[in-house]
């Protein structure tokens, strides 16, 4: 759960918090619009086979990052991986890509923030890069960085 909303910290930090850009246009889809936690990264191009190891793992309510690429082709998340997430701990997703089963997503306990939806589900290659410092939404995500998501945005 937030404790504060992200325009009160931007209010307060100005121009020394960080904060991912309106562009592209994220959108909330997860039972829960605002949740915050420490990153964890996937850096994956229409391949979730890393996002299913990492939320396999206890998530010790943690954000999962993941960098689709931005593709709109394949959804890299859906119903059974977020459900997956939310009982093993994992505060939510932001997905610079698409996911899936959104229906059913919005009736999760997780935050799901993502550039849209997609029915196609990905290939399994094995291919994704963890815990690393990914990029998009003009900023930079960082594995332990902490991250703070709402229904106006991404600190």
């Amino acid at each position: 759960m937030c404790t504060r909303a992200t325009t009160d910290i931007c209010d307060e930090f100005e121009d020394s918090v960080r904060y991912a850009s309106a562009s592209p246009k994220m959108f909330d889809y997860g039972g829960k619009t605002r949740f915050e936690g420490i990153v964890s990264t996937v850096q994956c191009l229409e391949d979730n086979s890393m996002v299913k190891e990492a939320v396999a793992e206890s998530g010790k309510g943690r954000v999962l990052v993941i960098d689709a690429g931005g593709s709109m082709q394949r959804a890299v998340v859906g119903d059974q991986i977020a459900a997956r997430a939310a009982s093993n701990g994992w505060h939510g997703f932001i997905v610079h890509g698409c996911i899936r089963d959104s229906k059913e997503i919005g009736n999760l306990e997780i935050g799901v923030k993502a550039m849209g939806t997609h029915p196609r589900k990905t290939e399994k290659r094995n291919i994704g890069i963890r815990d690393i410092p990914i990029s998009f939404a003009s900023t930079t995500f960082r594995p332990d960085d902490y991250v703070i998501v709402d229904e106006d945005g991404i600190v």
